[in-house]
Parts: C-alpha cells; sequence; structure tokens
C-alpha cells in the first residue's frame, strides 16, 4: 500500500478508535444471560460467547495492526531529515518546548513598569516595580521562535507528505 505519514495518521486514529470499541465490546460481551427453573430447565436468554469469541478475535488483531501502524510512523519520524538535519521527532519534540516559551514570552511582554503610592499610618512611600529585560528584544525574540515554529511545523509538513510503500 502506498501511503504517507500523514495518511498514516489518520489510519492510526481509525485503528484506535476501533481498538478502543473492542475493548468495550468484549466488556459487554463478557457474560452470556440464562434463567434456570426449579426444576433444573436452563432458558438462554443471551448468548454472547460467540460475539465474545469474534470481539477478542477482533481485539487482538487490532492492537496488532495498531502496534505495527505505530512503529512505522515513529520509525519514518524517526529516519526523515529536516534540511537542518534534525529528525522530525526531534523537531516536534523542540517545537513543543518552543511554544511553552512562547507562553512565557507572551506572559512577560505583559509586563509593565509600575509606581504605587503606599500609605500608611505614620509614613506614605511610592513602591516601584521594574521590569529586568528589554521588551523589544524580548519581543524579537519571541517573533523568531514563532517563526522557526512556522518553518519546522510547514517543513515537518512536506515530509509528512513524502509517499512510501506499507504492508498492513
Amino acid at each position: 500500500m502506498k501511503t504517507n505519514l500523514s495518511n498514516l495518521m489518520n489510519i492510526a486514529n481509525d485503528e484506535e478508535r476501533k481498538f478502543t470499541e473492542y475493548g468495550y465490546a468484549l466488556k459487554d460481551y463478557a457474560y452470556s444471560i440464562s434463567t434456570q427453573e426449579l426444576d433444573g430447565t436452563i432458558n438462554v436468554i443471551e448468548d454472547r460467547k460467540e460475539d465474545f469469541e469474534t470481539a477478542f478475535k477482533n481485539y487482538n488483531e487490532s492492537q496488532q495492526k495498531l502496534t505495527k501502524i505505530k512503529s512505522i510512523m515513529y520509525e519514518k519520524n524517526n529516519s526523515l531529515k529536516l534540511s537542518d538535519g534534525r529528525t522530525i521527532q526531534e523537531a516536534i519534540v523542540d517545537n513543543a518546548n518552543l511554544r511553552k516559551m512562547k507562553v512565557i514570552y507572551s506572559s512577560l511582554l505583559t509586563k509593565k513598569n509600575t509606581k504605587q503610592r503606599i500609605t500608611e499610618v505614620h509614613n506614605s512611600y511610592f513602591e516601584s516595580k521594574t521590569i529586568n529585560f528589554d521588551s523589544k528584544k524580548l519581543q524579537e525574540e519571541y517573533d523568531r521562535i514563532e517563526k522557526k515554529i512556522q518553518d519546522t511545523d510547514f517543513e515537518i509538513s512536506k515530509l509528512n507528505s513524502i509517499e512510501f510503500d506499507i504492508e498492513l
């Protein structure tokens, strides 16, 4: 089968959904229901044994298929390289960390110098808070990080569209 990483991620998501559904089905089919009369006569209300066996088989096959799909994805994420030499996986981790930095930088960029008059019973004074960084330099760093994330995401998306053959 010819595919790419983007398509493989969609297949993995579908298979994860099926895997979860089969797991719930196993729980539903775990029991068969019958009644037993006082004279010993047994009446089967619901015989779920075959349903359980089918769900059990599907559950195990789905797990194996999911493992195979994800191992292919991980192998491709660790072998396909961006123009700067990083693997897709390295770039994903790096972008996740850069996004965390952006959140902190964004918070810092909202900070301003403040001066507040404090009045006590016998004393009055000003409390000044002065930021310990250059806002313009921090904004430049924020913009640089944003561009790096966008460029990396674009390059990852190009690599994700490279086709390869797999057998599922």
